[in-house]
Protein backbone atom coordinates (compact mmCIF):
# COMPACT_ATOMS: atom_id res chain seq x y z
CA UNK A 1 0.00 0.00 0.00
CA UNK A 2 1.33 3.63 -0.64
CA UNK A 3 2.15 6.11 2.03
CA UNK A 4 -0.17 8.62 1.12
CA UNK A 5 -2.96 5.33 1.96
CA UNK A 6 -1.07 4.86 4.84
CA UNK A 7 -1.52 7.99 6.60
CA UNK A 8 -3.90 8.31 9.47
CA UNK A 9 -5.84 10.94 7.91
CA UNK A 10 -6.77 8.81 4.48
CA UNK A 11 -7.44 5.91 7.34
CA UNK A 12 -9.91 8.01 9.29
CA UNK A 13 -11.20 10.15 5.75
CA UNK A 14 -12.27 6.35 4.20
CA UNK A 15 -14.27 5.61 7.60
CA UNK A 16 -15.79 8.91 7.82
CA UNK A 17 -16.57 8.23 4.01
CA UNK A 18 -18.57 4.95 5.22
CA UNK A 19 -20.55 7.28 7.51
CA UNK A 20 -21.34 10.21 5.08
CA UNK A 21 -21.60 8.19 1.81
CA UNK A 22 -25.39 8.19 1.68
CA UNK A 23 -26.20 11.47 3.38
CA UNK A 24 -28.30 14.29 0.97
CA UNK A 25 -27.30 17.56 0.71
CA UNK A 26 -31.00 18.72 1.26
CA UNK A 27 -30.40 17.20 4.55
CA UNK A 28 -27.76 18.93 5.47
CA UNK A 29 -29.10 22.33 4.08
CA UNK A 30 -32.31 21.90 6.67
CA UNK A 31 -30.21 20.59 9.46
CA UNK A 32 -28.06 23.83 9.49
CA UNK A 33 -29.50 27.03 8.68
CA UNK A 34 -25.78 28.42 8.45
CA UNK A 35 -24.45 25.96 6.06
CA UNK A 36 -23.90 29.08 3.54
CA UNK A 37 -22.02 31.07 5.74
CA UNK A 38 -19.94 27.62 7.12
CA UNK A 39 -18.99 26.83 4.00
CA UNK A 40 -18.06 29.91 2.16
CA UNK A 41 -15.24 32.36 1.65
CA UNK A 42 -14.25 35.21 0.01
CA UNK A 43 -10.34 36.37 -1.11
CA UNK A 44 -11.04 40.21 -2.09
CA UNK A 45 -13.75 39.95 -4.12
CA UNK A 46 -14.38 36.81 -5.29
CA UNK A 47 -16.63 34.13 -3.19
CA UNK A 48 -15.90 30.43 -3.05
CA UNK A 49 -19.24 29.04 -1.72
CA UNK A 50 -18.55 25.44 -1.11
CA UNK A 51 -21.77 24.84 1.08
CA UNK A 52 -23.15 22.59 -2.31
CA UNK A 53 -20.46 19.41 -0.92
CA UNK A 54 -21.39 16.58 0.42
CA UNK A 55 -19.06 17.46 3.64
CA UNK A 56 -19.70 18.13 7.31
CA UNK A 57 -16.77 19.86 9.69
CA UNK A 58 -15.42 16.59 10.48
CA UNK A 59 -14.65 15.82 6.48
CA UNK A 60 -13.25 19.32 5.99
CA UNK A 61 -10.59 19.04 8.90
CA UNK A 62 -9.74 15.83 8.26
CA UNK A 63 -8.98 16.67 4.48
CA UNK A 64 -7.16 19.97 5.99
CA UNK A 65 -5.16 16.98 8.56
CA UNK A 66 -4.74 14.86 5.37
CA UNK A 67 -2.82 18.06 3.05
CA UNK A 68 -0.98 18.78 6.39
CA UNK A 69 0.07 15.44 6.75
CA UNK A 70 0.95 15.09 3.04
CA UNK A 71 3.50 17.94 3.40
CA UNK A 72 1.57 20.84 1.68
CA UNK A 73 2.46 23.53 4.08
CA UNK A 74 5.88 22.81 3.24
CA UNK A 75 5.54 22.02 -0.57
CA UNK A 76 3.82 25.75 -1.00
CA UNK A 77 6.89 27.19 0.85
CA UNK A 78 9.27 25.22 -1.12
CA UNK A 79 7.65 26.30 -4.25
CA UNK A 80 7.50 30.14 -3.63
CA UNK A 81 10.82 29.79 -2.51
CA UNK A 82 12.52 28.94 -6.06
CA UNK A 83 13.04 25.04 -4.84
CA UNK A 84 13.39 22.51 -7.74
CA UNK A 85 10.06 21.09 -6.75
CA UNK A 86 9.87 19.79 -10.89
CA UNK A 87 12.09 16.78 -9.30
CA UNK A 88 12.23 15.16 -12.36
CA UNK A 89 14.22 17.70 -14.55
CA UNK A 90 15.66 18.93 -11.51
CA UNK A 91 13.84 22.77 -12.16
CA UNK A 92 12.06 25.42 -10.20
CA UNK A 93 8.67 25.65 -11.22
CA UNK A 94 8.42 29.59 -10.57
CA UNK A 95 4.92 30.95 -12.48
CA UNK A 96 4.30 33.23 -9.56
CA UNK A 97 7.85 34.88 -9.97
CA UNK A 98 6.19 36.22 -13.35
CA UNK A 99 3.84 38.09 -11.25
CA UNK A 100 5.65 39.32 -8.35
CA UNK A 101 4.05 42.73 -8.32
CA UNK A 102 6.03 43.55 -4.96
CA UNK A 103 9.29 42.22 -6.01
CA UNK A 104 9.96 40.09 -3.48
CA UNK A 105 14.11 38.07 -3.88
CA UNK A 106 13.07 34.90 -5.47
CA UNK A 107 16.20 32.63 -5.92
CA UNK A 108 17.12 29.83 -8.65
CA UNK A 109 20.10 28.25 -7.82
CA UNK A 110 21.49 31.33 -5.88
CA UNK A 111 20.29 34.16 -8.46
CA UNK A 112 17.70 36.02 -7.85
CA UNK A 113 15.48 35.85 -10.73
CA UNK A 114 13.34 39.17 -10.83
CA UNK A 115 15.97 41.82 -12.38
CA UNK A 116 15.18 39.11 -15.45
CA UNK A 117 11.80 39.12 -14.85
CA UNK A 118 11.82 42.84 -14.63
CA UNK A 119 13.52 43.58 -18.06
CA UNK A 120 11.35 41.25 -20.09
CA UNK A 121 8.39 42.95 -18.74
CA UNK A 122 10.05 46.32 -19.63
CA UNK A 123 10.47 44.97 -23.06
CA UNK A 124 6.92 44.12 -23.75
CA UNK A 125 5.87 47.18 -22.35
CA UNK A 126 8.40 49.17 -24.69
CA UNK A 127 7.14 47.16 -27.85
CA UNK A 128 3.75 46.28 -27.16
CA UNK A 129 2.97 50.48 -26.94
CA UNK A 130 4.69 50.85 -30.26
CA UNK A 131 2.54 48.38 -32.05
CA UNK A 132 -0.81 49.82 -30.17
CA UNK A 133 0.04 53.29 -30.64
CA UNK A 134 1.46 52.72 -34.14
CA UNK A 135 4.75 53.46 -33.99
CA UNK A 136 6.06 50.08 -35.15
CA UNK A 137 5.37 50.38 -38.92
CA UNK A 138 5.63 47.24 -41.18
CA UNK A 139 7.41 47.20 -44.51
CA UNK A 140 5.13 49.59 -46.55
CA UNK A 141 5.24 52.13 -43.37
CA UNK A 142 1.61 50.95 -42.59
CA UNK A 143 0.77 50.69 -38.93
CA UNK A 144 0.21 46.51 -37.77
CA UNK A 145 -3.81 45.95 -37.96
CA UNK A 146 -3.73 42.31 -37.49
CA UNK A 147 -1.57 39.89 -35.09
CA UNK A 148 -1.30 36.32 -35.33
CA UNK A 149 0.42 33.99 -32.32
CA UNK A 150 1.83 30.98 -33.40
CA UNK A 151 2.47 28.67 -30.77
CA UNK A 152 0.90 25.18 -29.11
CA UNK A 153 -0.14 24.02 -25.81
CA UNK A 154 0.50 26.74 -23.53
CA UNK A 155 2.24 29.39 -25.80
CA UNK A 156 -1.61 28.94 -27.60
CA UNK A 157 -4.67 27.76 -25.14
CA UNK A 158 -3.38 30.56 -22.58
CA UNK A 159 -2.99 33.51 -24.50
CA UNK A 160 -6.04 32.89 -26.27
CA UNK A 161 -8.47 32.08 -23.78
CA UNK A 162 -7.24 35.30 -21.96
CA UNK A 163 -7.70 37.45 -24.88
CA UNK A 164 -10.98 36.01 -25.45
CA UNK A 165 -12.30 36.85 -21.94
CA UNK A 166 -10.96 40.14 -21.55
CA UNK A 167 -12.33 41.54 -25.23
CA UNK A 168 -13.65 44.47 -23.61
CA UNK A 169 -10.36 45.33 -23.32
CA UNK A 170 -9.25 44.72 -26.74
CA UNK A 171 -11.54 46.76 -28.80
CA UNK A 172 -8.52 49.76 -29.28
CA UNK A 173 -6.16 47.12 -30.18
CA UNK A 174 -5.65 44.98 -32.95
CA UNK A 175 -7.17 42.24 -34.26
CA UNK A 176 -5.82 38.88 -32.88
CA UNK A 177 -5.33 35.31 -34.60
CA UNK A 178 -4.18 32.11 -33.14
CA UNK A 179 -2.84 29.48 -34.88
CA UNK A 180 -1.62 25.91 -33.10
CA UNK A 181 -2.79 23.44 -35.48
CA UNK A 182 -0.24 21.62 -37.93
CA UNK A 183 -3.74 20.58 -39.57
CA UNK A 184 -3.34 22.99 -42.87
CA UNK A 185 -6.72 24.16 -42.94
CA UNK A 186 -6.19 25.94 -39.87
CA UNK A 187 -2.95 28.31 -41.34
CA UNK A 188 -4.57 28.67 -44.67
CA UNK A 189 -7.83 30.20 -43.58
CA UNK A 190 -5.54 32.40 -41.36
CA UNK A 191 -3.86 34.01 -43.79
CA UNK A 192 -6.55 34.41 -46.24
CA UNK A 193 -8.06 36.96 -43.72
CA UNK A 194 -4.39 39.16 -43.83
CA UNK A 195 -2.89 41.65 -45.20
CA UNK A 196 0.85 41.04 -45.36
CA UNK A 197 1.69 45.11 -45.41
CA UNK A 198 -0.30 44.69 -41.94
CA UNK A 199 0.26 41.89 -39.92
CA UNK A 200 2.11 41.32 -37.23
CA UNK A 201 3.36 37.11 -36.62
CA UNK A 202 4.78 35.98 -33.16
CA UNK A 203 6.34 32.68 -33.02
CA UNK A 204 6.35 31.22 -29.10
CA UNK A 205 8.50 28.63 -29.23
CA UNK A 206 11.20 27.71 -26.38
CA UNK A 207 13.40 26.14 -28.52
CA UNK A 208 12.39 27.39 -31.45
CA UNK A 209 12.19 23.47 -32.53
CA UNK A 210 8.87 22.48 -31.79
CA UNK A 211 7.49 20.99 -35.19
CA UNK A 212 3.83 22.02 -35.44
CA UNK A 213 5.16 25.71 -34.17
CA UNK A 214 7.80 26.15 -36.79
CA UNK A 215 5.66 24.26 -39.50
CA UNK A 216 3.29 27.57 -39.37
CA UNK A 217 5.85 29.58 -38.94
CA UNK A 218 7.18 28.87 -42.33
CA UNK A 219 4.29 28.90 -43.70
CA UNK A 220 3.65 31.99 -43.02
CA UNK A 221 7.31 33.36 -43.89
CA UNK A 222 6.73 31.60 -47.04
CA UNK A 223 3.06 33.78 -47.40
CA UNK A 224 4.64 36.82 -46.27
CA UNK A 225 7.80 36.78 -48.56
CA UNK A 226 5.73 36.16 -51.78
CA UNK A 227 4.32 39.25 -50.87
CA UNK A 228 7.66 41.55 -48.84
CA UNK A 229 10.11 43.32 -51.05
CA UNK A 230 12.58 40.67 -49.52
CA UNK A 231 13.63 38.92 -46.59
CA UNK A 232 14.90 42.26 -45.06
CA UNK A 233 11.03 43.19 -44.04
CA UNK A 234 10.90 40.14 -42.12
CA UNK A 235 12.38 41.83 -39.16
CA UNK A 236 9.42 44.21 -39.04
CA UNK A 237 7.00 41.33 -39.11
CA UNK A 238 7.95 38.78 -36.71
CA UNK A 239 8.97 38.80 -33.48
CA UNK A 240 9.69 35.66 -31.42
CA UNK A 241 9.03 34.28 -27.78
CA UNK A 242 12.35 31.90 -27.32
CA UNK A 243 15.67 31.21 -25.76
CA UNK A 244 17.33 29.94 -28.95
CA UNK A 245 19.11 32.95 -30.12
CA UNK A 246 20.86 31.37 -33.12
CA UNK A 247 17.52 29.58 -34.47
CA UNK A 248 15.85 33.13 -34.12
CA UNK A 249 18.25 35.40 -36.19
CA UNK A 250 18.57 31.89 -38.51
CA UNK A 251 14.65 32.05 -39.48
CA UNK A 252 15.41 35.79 -39.85
CA UNK A 253 14.45 37.78 -37.17
CA UNK A 254 16.07 40.15 -35.46
CA UNK A 255 17.15 39.26 -32.34
CA UNK A 256 16.10 42.09 -30.76
CA UNK A 257 13.15 41.11 -31.44
CA UNK A 258 13.17 38.06 -29.17
CA UNK A 259 11.57 38.10 -26.16
CA UNK A 260 13.15 35.61 -23.50
CA UNK A 261 11.91 33.04 -21.04
CA UNK A 262 13.24 30.40 -18.66
CA UNK A 263 13.22 27.02 -18.31
CA UNK A 264 11.64 27.13 -14.98
CA UNK A 265 8.35 28.66 -16.71
CA UNK A 266 5.92 25.66 -17.68
CA UNK A 267 4.10 25.74 -21.12
CA UNK A 268 1.11 25.55 -19.29
CA UNK A 269 2.02 28.22 -16.95
CA UNK A 270 3.38 30.52 -19.31
CA UNK A 271 0.50 32.97 -20.35
CA UNK A 272 2.21 35.34 -17.26
CA UNK A 273 5.92 35.40 -19.42
CA UNK A 274 6.49 36.98 -22.26
CA UNK A 275 4.63 34.25 -24.02
CA UNK A 276 1.60 36.92 -23.03
CA UNK A 277 3.23 39.25 -25.45
CA UNK A 278 -0.13 38.65 -27.65
CA UNK A 279 -2.13 39.50 -24.45
CA UNK A 280 -0.58 42.88 -23.96
CA UNK A 281 -0.37 43.72 -27.56
CA UNK A 282 -4.27 42.84 -27.81
CA UNK A 283 -5.46 44.47 -24.27
CA UNK A 284 -2.24 46.71 -23.80
CA UNK A 285 0.27 46.74 -21.13
CA UNK A 286 -1.52 48.22 -18.51
CA UNK A 287 -4.41 45.69 -18.21
CA UNK A 288 -1.52 42.78 -18.87
CA UNK A 289 -0.09 44.13 -15.75
CA UNK A 290 -3.58 44.54 -13.44
CA UNK A 291 -3.82 40.53 -14.90
CA UNK A 292 -0.75 39.87 -13.20
CA UNK A 293 -1.71 41.87 -9.69
CA UNK A 294 -4.85 40.00 -10.02
CA UNK A 295 -2.96 36.63 -9.77
CA UNK A 296 -0.05 37.99 -7.25
CA UNK A 297 -3.07 38.68 -4.64
CA UNK A 298 -4.27 34.90 -5.35
CA UNK A 299 -0.39 33.71 -5.23
CA UNK A 300 -0.04 35.86 -1.88
CA UNK A 301 -3.18 34.22 -0.80
CA UNK A 302 -2.53 30.47 -1.25
CA UNK A 303 1.40 31.21 0.30
CA UNK A 304 -0.01 32.80 3.41
CA UNK A 305 -3.38 31.63 4.61
CA UNK A 306 -4.51 28.38 6.72
CA UNK A 307 -4.97 25.73 5.23
CA UNK A 308 -8.73 26.17 6.53
CA UNK A 309 -9.11 29.11 4.75
CA UNK A 310 -7.34 28.85 1.88
CA UNK A 311 -9.35 29.09 -1.56
CA UNK A 312 -6.89 26.72 -3.40
CA UNK A 313 -6.51 24.66 -1.02
CA UNK A 314 -10.31 23.95 -0.24
CA UNK A 315 -11.12 23.19 -4.05
CA UNK A 316 -7.95 20.63 -3.99
CA UNK A 317 -9.13 18.88 -1.28
CA UNK A 318 -12.84 18.43 -2.42
CA UNK A 319 -11.61 16.89 -5.85
CA UNK A 320 -9.52 14.10 -3.86
CA UNK A 321 -12.25 13.85 -1.54
CA UNK A 322 -14.19 13.01 -4.46
CA UNK A 323 -11.74 11.27 -7.04
CA UNK A 324 -10.34 9.15 -4.07
CA UNK A 325 -13.28 8.30 -1.74
CA UNK A 326 -16.28 8.71 -4.27
CA UNK A 327 -14.92 7.56 -6.94
CA UNK A 328 -15.56 10.35 -9.50
CA UNK A 329 -13.28 10.32 -12.15
CA UNK A 330 -14.23 13.67 -13.44
CA UNK A 331 -14.79 17.42 -12.87
CA UNK A 332 -16.48 19.95 -14.89
CA UNK A 333 -16.22 23.68 -15.39
CA UNK A 334 -19.44 25.85 -15.85
CA UNK A 335 -18.38 29.68 -16.84
CA UNK A 336 -21.41 31.28 -16.94
CA UNK A 337 -20.46 33.64 -19.06
CA UNK A 338 -19.59 34.43 -22.89
CA UNK A 339 -16.30 35.63 -22.82
CA UNK A 340 -14.75 32.69 -20.79
CA UNK A 341 -15.97 30.17 -22.90
CA UNK A 342 -12.91 29.06 -23.61
CA UNK A 343 -11.52 28.41 -19.80
CA UNK A 344 -12.74 24.52 -19.50
CA UNK A 345 -10.44 24.06 -22.61
CA UNK A 346 -7.57 26.02 -20.78
CA UNK A 347 -7.80 24.37 -17.86
CA UNK A 348 -7.87 20.64 -19.44
CA UNK A 349 -4.22 21.20 -20.28
CA UNK A 350 -3.63 23.18 -16.99
CA UNK A 351 -5.20 20.20 -14.88
CA UNK A 352 -4.76 17.12 -17.14
CA UNK A 353 -1.14 17.63 -18.33
CA UNK A 354 -0.26 18.49 -14.30
CA UNK A 355 -1.41 15.39 -12.79
CA UNK A 356 -2.72 12.83 -15.60
CA UNK A 357 0.14 11.08 -13.38
CA UNK A 358 0.81 7.46 -12.14
CA UNK A 359 4.36 7.46 -10.88
CA UNK A 360 5.01 9.38 -6.85
CA UNK A 361 7.80 11.76 -6.18
CA UNK A 362 9.69 7.61 -5.11
CA UNK A 363 9.11 6.27 -8.65
CA UNK A 364 6.33 4.14 -7.48
CA UNK A 365 3.22 3.40 -9.12
CA UNK A 366 0.52 5.51 -7.31
CA UNK A 367 -2.24 2.51 -6.43
CA UNK A 368 -5.07 5.45 -6.15
CA UNK A 369 -6.79 7.57 -8.42
CA UNK A 370 -4.76 10.98 -9.43
CA UNK A 371 -5.83 13.91 -11.98
CA UNK A 372 -9.94 13.65 -12.96
CA UNK A 373 -10.94 14.03 -16.62
CA UNK A 374 -11.85 18.12 -16.68
CA UNK A 375 -14.45 18.94 -18.93
CA UNK A 376 -17.12 21.02 -19.38
CA UNK A 377 -18.35 24.84 -21.43
CA UNK A 378 -20.40 27.95 -21.50
CA UNK A 379 -23.01 27.26 -18.76
CA UNK A 380 -26.26 27.69 -20.43
CA UNK A 381 -25.19 25.84 -23.74
CA UNK A 382 -25.07 22.79 -20.85
CA UNK A 383 -27.99 23.05 -19.90
CA UNK A 384 -29.77 22.00 -23.09
CA UNK A 385 -27.01 19.61 -24.02
CA UNK A 386 -24.87 17.62 -21.23
CA UNK A 387 -25.94 18.27 -18.07
CA UNK A 388 -29.06 15.64 -18.77
CA UNK A 389 -26.03 13.35 -17.31
CA UNK A 390 -25.50 15.16 -14.34
CA UNK A 391 -29.06 15.06 -13.40
CA UNK A 392 -29.98 11.69 -14.35
CA UNK A 393 -27.19 9.64 -15.18
CA UNK A 394 -25.17 7.29 -13.38
CA UNK A 395 -21.87 9.35 -13.11
CA UNK A 396 -21.12 11.60 -9.84
CA UNK A 397 -19.45 14.37 -11.57
CA UNK A 398 -18.23 17.25 -9.01
CA UNK A 399 -18.83 20.63 -10.61
CA UNK A 400 -17.26 24.30 -10.64
CA UNK A 401 -19.79 27.06 -11.63
CA UNK A 402 -18.41 30.37 -12.08
CA UNK A 403 -20.26 33.70 -12.84
CA UNK A 404 -19.72 37.65 -12.74
CA UNK A 405 -22.46 39.87 -10.62
CA UNK A 406 -22.10 42.47 -13.27
CA UNK A 407 -21.76 41.85 -17.12
CA UNK A 408 -19.97 44.11 -19.78
CA UNK A 409 -23.02 44.36 -21.95
CA UNK A 410 -25.98 45.11 -20.10
CA UNK A 411 -29.07 44.51 -22.43
CA UNK A 412 -32.20 43.88 -20.87
CA UNK A 413 -32.31 41.56 -18.08
CA UNK A 414 -29.82 39.21 -19.94
CA UNK A 415 -27.49 38.78 -17.26
CA UNK A 416 -30.50 38.80 -14.20
CA UNK A 417 -31.16 35.48 -16.46
CA UNK A 418 -27.69 34.48 -16.86
CA UNK A 419 -27.26 34.71 -12.89
CA UNK A 420 -30.89 32.91 -12.45
CA UNK A 421 -30.15 30.29 -14.38
CA UNK A 422 -26.49 29.80 -12.43
CA UNK A 423 -27.87 29.51 -9.60
CA UNK A 424 -31.07 27.20 -10.03
CA UNK A 425 -28.67 24.56 -11.83
CA UNK A 426 -26.13 24.69 -8.23
CA UNK A 427 -29.32 24.63 -6.47
CA UNK A 428 -30.83 21.29 -9.23
CA UNK A 429 -28.02 19.75 -8.56
CA UNK A 430 -27.53 19.32 -5.06
CA UNK A 431 -31.13 18.92 -4.49
CA UNK A 432 -32.71 16.89 -7.32
CA UNK A 433 -36.34 16.03 -7.45
CA UNK A 434 -38.10 13.68 -4.92
CA UNK A 435 -40.93 10.73 -5.80
CA UNK A 436 -43.07 13.41 -3.57
CA UNK A 437 -42.24 16.35 -5.77
CA UNK A 438 -42.31 15.18 -9.08
CA UNK A 439 -45.85 13.40 -8.36
CA UNK A 440 -46.72 16.77 -6.79
CA UNK A 441 -45.88 18.88 -9.72
CA UNK A 442 -47.97 16.45 -12.11
CA UNK A 443 -51.38 16.44 -10.07
CA UNK A 444 -50.44 20.28 -10.35
CA UNK A 445 -50.63 19.80 -13.92
CA UNK A 446 -53.92 17.67 -13.77
CA UNK A 447 -52.58 14.63 -14.66
CA UNK A 448 -54.72 11.69 -14.42
CA UNK A 449 -53.30 8.96 -11.72
CA UNK A 450 -52.41 6.36 -14.35
CA UNK A 451 -49.76 9.18 -16.23
CA UNK A 452 -48.46 9.92 -13.18
CA UNK A 453 -47.57 6.26 -12.12
CA UNK A 454 -45.92 6.02 -15.71
CA UNK A 455 -44.35 8.73 -15.64
CA UNK A 456 -43.03 8.63 -11.96
CA UNK A 457 -39.33 7.38 -12.12
CA UNK A 458 -38.53 9.14 -15.29
CA UNK A 459 -39.55 12.50 -13.83
CA UNK A 460 -37.13 12.04 -10.36
CA UNK A 461 -33.68 13.53 -9.91
CA UNK A 462 -31.27 11.81 -7.37
CA UNK A 463 -29.55 15.03 -6.87
CA UNK A 464 -26.79 15.56 -4.31
CA UNK A 465 -24.30 15.77 -7.06
CA UNK A 466 -21.77 18.28 -5.55
CA UNK A 467 -20.79 21.81 -6.59
CA UNK A 468 -18.72 25.26 -5.96
CA UNK A 469 -19.84 28.37 -6.84
CA UNK A 470 -17.64 31.12 -7.72
CA UNK A 471 -18.49 34.60 -8.41
CA UNK A 472 -16.60 37.64 -8.81
CA UNK A 473 -17.44 41.59 -9.25
CA UNK A 474 -16.88 41.92 -12.84
CA UNK A 475 -14.36 39.60 -15.30
CA UNK A 476 -11.61 42.24 -15.43
CA UNK A 477 -8.16 41.66 -15.87
CA UNK A 478 -7.45 41.30 -11.76
CA UNK A 479 -10.30 39.03 -11.29
CA UNK A 480 -9.21 36.80 -14.31
CA UNK A 481 -5.83 37.04 -12.69
CA UNK A 482 -7.01 35.86 -9.48
CA UNK A 483 -9.04 33.44 -11.16
CA UNK A 484 -6.76 31.41 -12.84
CA UNK A 485 -4.08 31.26 -10.31
CA UNK A 486 -6.59 29.75 -7.97
CA UNK A 487 -6.70 26.77 -10.27
CA UNK A 488 -3.18 26.74 -10.86
CA UNK A 489 -2.79 26.96 -7.56
CA UNK A 490 -5.57 24.28 -6.70
CA UNK A 491 -3.70 22.02 -9.24
CA UNK A 492 -0.60 22.26 -7.93
CA UNK A 493 -2.04 21.47 -4.36
CA UNK A 494 -3.63 17.64 -5.46
CA UNK A 495 -1.10 17.24 -7.10
CA UNK A 496 1.45 17.94 -4.32
CA UNK A 497 -0.85 15.47 -2.12
CA UNK A 498 -0.97 12.42 -4.95
CA UNK A 499 2.86 12.56 -4.55
CA UNK A 500 3.09 13.88 -8.10
CA UNK A 501 5.71 16.08 -10.04
CA UNK A 502 2.90 18.62 -11.49
CA UNK A 503 5.45 19.99 -13.87
CA UNK A 504 6.62 17.82 -16.27
CA UNK A 505 4.90 15.94 -19.03
CA UNK A 506 7.04 12.90 -20.48
CA UNK A 507 3.78 11.26 -21.95
CA UNK A 508 3.79 14.34 -24.41
CA UNK A 509 7.47 13.79 -25.45
CA UNK A 510 6.68 10.10 -25.89
CA UNK A 511 4.05 11.50 -28.77
CA UNK A 512 6.69 13.67 -30.29
CA UNK A 513 9.40 11.17 -30.72
CA UNK A 514 6.89 9.09 -32.19
CA UNK A 515 5.99 11.45 -34.65
CA UNK A 516 9.17 12.21 -35.40
CA UNK A 517 9.80 8.92 -36.33
CA UNK A 518 6.57 8.33 -38.59
CA UNK A 519 6.76 11.76 -40.36
CA UNK A 520 9.53 10.74 -43.08
CA UNK A 521 7.82 7.39 -43.42
CA UNK A 522 4.54 9.10 -44.27
CA UNK A 523 6.82 11.62 -47.05
CA UNK A 524 8.72 8.69 -48.24
CA UNK A 525 7.66 6.90 -51.83
CA UNK A 526 8.12 2.97 -50.33
CA UNK A 527 5.20 0.83 -48.58
CA UNK A 528 6.33 1.01 -44.40
CA UNK A 529 6.64 -2.61 -43.23
CA UNK A 530 9.12 -1.21 -39.55
CA UNK A 531 5.94 -0.46 -37.22
CA UNK A 532 3.30 -2.51 -35.44
CA UNK A 533 0.92 -3.82 -37.95
CA UNK A 534 -1.77 -1.50 -37.10
CA UNK A 535 0.75 1.34 -37.48
CA UNK A 536 2.09 -0.11 -40.87
CA UNK A 537 -1.33 -0.44 -42.37
CA UNK A 538 -2.89 2.43 -41.21
CA UNK A 539 0.25 4.68 -43.02
CA UNK A 540 -0.18 2.69 -46.02
CA UNK A 541 -3.66 3.03 -46.40
CA UNK A 542 -3.43 7.18 -46.72
CA UNK A 543 -0.38 6.45 -49.32
CA UNK A 544 -3.01 4.81 -51.23
CA UNK A 545 -4.91 7.61 -51.17
CA UNK A 546 -2.49 10.27 -51.95
CA UNK A 547 -3.35 12.87 -54.60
Amino acid sequence: MSELRELPAWKALQAHYEEIRDRHMRDMFREDPQRFQRFSLTVGDMLLDYSKNRVDETTMRLLMDLARQAGLDDGRQRMFAGAPINFTENRAALHVALRNRVNRPILVDGEDVMPRVNRVLHQMRVFSDQVRDGEWRGYSGKPIRDVVNLGVGGSDLGPQMVCEALTPYGRNGPRMHFVSNVAPSHIAETLRLLNPETTLFIVSSKSFATEETMANARTARSWFLMHAPGARSIKSHFVAVSTNREAVKAFGIDPANMFEFWDWVGGRYSLWSAIGLAIALYIGMDHFEQLLKGAHAMDEHFRNAPLEENMPVIMAMLGIWYGNFFGAQSHAVYPYGHYLRRLPQYLQQADMESNGKSVDRNGERVDYATGPVLWGGAGTNGQHAYFQLIHQGTHLVPCDFLGAANSQNPVDNHHEMLLANLFAQAKAFMMGRSEAEARAEMEAQGMDAAAIERLLPYKVCAGNNPSNVILYRRLTPRSLGSLIALYEHKIFSQGYVWGLDSFDQWGVELGKRLAGEILPRIEGDTPVDEFDASTNGLINFCKGLFE
